[in-house]
């Protein structure tokens, strides 16, 4: 069972569930994800106990990689009992077989257009180069519970449980291709609305509403995120390739958007600007724009997509 092969000379039987049950279940997802952290003192903060505690990361991440086995536990056999899905297909519907490389390369590339001035801030004008010429980024991983945390068990997690758990639901209920990439984000990005209250107690001198604005900020980039993740994993059929689109924008961040662009020095202290490097960093960042427009579609491409090209 894949949507590429749904009768065309006929009208379609009825959805093996409808959209709402969809719906229903990627919320039940999202909260089995989460609300687990508050179930214990281990991993629950307080003003005393930071989320970025390393007992705490250690806890977060055993929790989250069973609901993450839960949920794609579940999946599979609602795609099986109740879509009659074969073991292929379901694989093929969670994004997991074939890992796609050649489709997770270019949608890698496609991401780093958007990322053209930032690369050049990292690599060039902060000498991000040398940084891995020493191999320190493995290092770090290796050494910073925050760090694995945020570029590699939050992305691989959070894509299981918000792309490959919960997008075959939305495709197999038929929901359109526009409610599934636009509106399901949003439970992805109501996922993360916990750390306002994570925030509040670590942070209690920040005012309120600053805290909450921040909150705000964090849901619109996290469900612009995710409709763009979910973009990606339906067009290239490929959990591999969300991942390390997840991992890439993780690592590099929000990209500046106004300022002088100065260099950062290995205490974190800006240094002295350079018109140069700023005129360089944002035509830099037009021409990614422009050439991520330019390149959304043909980048995506793939046979092993999960919809065929005429659903878009």
């Amino acid at each position: 069972l894949t949507t590429q092969h749904w009768p065309t000379d006929e009208a379609p039987a009825p959805p093996p569930i409808n959209p709402r049950t969809a719906s229903i279940l990627l919320v039940l997802y999202a909260l089995l994800y989460f609300l687990p952290f508050y179930a214990s003192s281990t991993t629950r903060p307080s003003p005393t106990l930071s989320r970025d505690a390393p007992s705490v990361i250690r806890a977060r991440i055993r929790s989250v990689t069973i609901s993450c086995f839960l949920c794609l536990a579940a999946t599979a056999v609602i795609l099986t009992n109740i879509a009659g899905a074969s073991p292929s297909s379901i694989l093929h519907l969670t994004g997991i077989w074939p890992p796609a490389l050649p489709e997770t390369l270019g949608v890698l590339s496609l991401t780093a257009l958007l990322f053209l001035g930032p690369l050049f801030h990292y690599f060039i004008v902060d000498s991000g180069w040398q940084d891995w010429v020493q191999l320190v980024p493995i290092h770090e991983l290796h050494s910073e519970w925050t760090t694995l945390r945020n570029i590699v068990v939050g992305p691989v997690t959070e894509e299981l449980l918000f792309r490959s758990a919960s997008i075959p639901l939305m495709l197999v209920a038929r929901t359109s291709i526009n409610q599934t990439i636009f509106l399901s984000p949003i439970i992805f990005g109501l996922a993360h609305v916990h750390h306002f209250y994570e925030f509040r107690l670590t942070h209690p001198q920040v005012p309120a509403m600053a805290a909450l604005l921040r909150s705000i900020f964090q849901l619109a980039y996290t469900t612009l995120f995710g409709a763009y993740a979910t973009f990606l994993f339906i067009r290239s059929g490929s959990l591999l390739a969300a991942c390390a689109v997840h991992t890439f924008c993780n690592c590099m961040g929000l990209p500046k958007l106004w300022g002088r662009v100065r260099r950062i020095s290995p205490g974190q202290h800006e240094g002295g600007g350079s018109l140069l490097w700023t005129v360089a960093y944002y035509l830099l960042l037009l021409v990614g724009a422009v050439s991520w427009y330019r390149n959304l579609w043909v980048l995506t491409e793939s046979d092993n997509a999960l919809v065929p090209a005429s659903a878009f």
